[in-house]
């Protein structure tokens, strides 16, 4: 009973008139401009490898606030991120190879193929729920493996090379037009995300992941919900992907469905704070932060180790993250 009255609560109607359209404006000012400072911070330094400390940063925030809207407002664990981050990768260079278009009609390119993976694996796995669901969508990155080990054209096993500018006018370097681009990927990112969580979508999505026959009960269209949750998160995962074969200029099977990226994405949203907009963005910055932190200074092959030390500290002192740990202190 107490669940059931709550949920109609949860979907109350969002704010009408002229406060509605404009209640996401301070944030979009807001990201913008520490974007411009974030900017302009590097350039003054004029060191490259700044631009790749920002780049592997904002690339973990756009991976685990996409990963987020499934995982935490939905509450349906996916471990397939390294899957459709790949498809993402591949795209952009299946787009390159066959039209020899660039990086952003790539990224587009990566946005429709990966959403309508995340649609198709939606209806034929969100009926499973828990554990099942999870494993299913492990299964659907260890199928895409092997589909891209075995495809030719896109270099199989050997990989593939991305003939790259120097620069790209009016920036100073490759780098950093990369950069800008993640960056700009990443804010619109976030913001798709807390307008999600604060939409009737978002709403919809947590009172299925708190109680889903609950919601069904009361009419809410739970499977229609998480289909459009499994299609921007698809389509997210793929934007954060397509940049990197043209970061590195090569990319293989092995790095592009890394253990990395599957681990990160569900570690970043809950040291931030799984089920909310912040806490992904937090845990990106935190956990990615580390991670390059022990890269320079000791070794990459640390990377995974810190997240799962980080991981165990949290569940043990903060099971709801930085921003749920600070909000209980108040």
């Amino acid at each position: 009973m107490s669940t059931t009255a709550v949920v109609p609560a949860t979907l109350a109607p969002p704010p009408q008139g002229a406060a509605a359209p404009t209640r996401h404006l301070p944030f979009w000012l807001g990201a913008a401009a520490l974007g411009v400072a974030l900017f302009v911070a590097l350039r003054l330094i004029g060191n490259e490898y700044g631009y790749y400390v920002g780049y592997f940063i904002l690339q973990y925030v756009v991976l685990s606030s996409a990963w987020n809207i499934l995982g935490g407002y939905a509450g349906y664990v996916n471990f397939g991120a390294a899957g459709f981050m790949a498809t993402g990768a591949y795209t952009a260079i299946v787009l390159r190879k066959a039209t020899g278009l660039d990086l952003l009609p790539g990224i587009v390119a990566a946005a429709a193929v990966a959403g309508l993976l995340g649609l198709a694996t939606g209806y034929l796995t969100l009926r499973l729920r828990g554990v099942y669901f999870s494993i299913a969508t492990l299964c659907l990155a260890v199928v895409l493996h092997t589909l891209v080990v075995n495809w030719d054209y896109v270099g199989g096993s050997r990989g593939a090379y991305i003939v790259r500018p120097r620069e790209v006018p009016p920036f100073v370097s490759y780098g950093e037009y990369l950069f800008v681009v993640m960056l700009a990927l990443a804010i619109l990112t976030v913001g798709i995300a807390r307008a999600v969580q604060h939409s009737r979508i978002g709403r919809g999505l947590q009172a299925l992941r708190d109680n889903e026959r609950a919601a069904e009960a009361v009419g809410v269209p739970t499977l229609r919900l998480k289909l459009v949750a499994a299609t921007l998160c698809g389509a997210l995962m793929g934007v954060a992907g397509a940049p990197l074969p043209y970061y590195s200029g090569y990319l293989n099977p092995e790095a592009a469905f890394g253990l990395a990226y599957a681990v990160n994405a569900i570690a970043m949203p809950l040291i931030g704070g799984v089920g909310t907009w912040a806490g992904p963005v937090i845990g990106a910055v935190v956990l990615g932060g580390l991670q390059q932190a022990a890269t320079v200074t000791i070794s990459s092959a640390l990377n995974l180790w810190i997240v799962g030390w980080m991981l165990v500290i949290f569940v043990a002192l903060a099971p709801r993250g930085i921003l749920g740990w600070f909000q209980g202190r108040r």
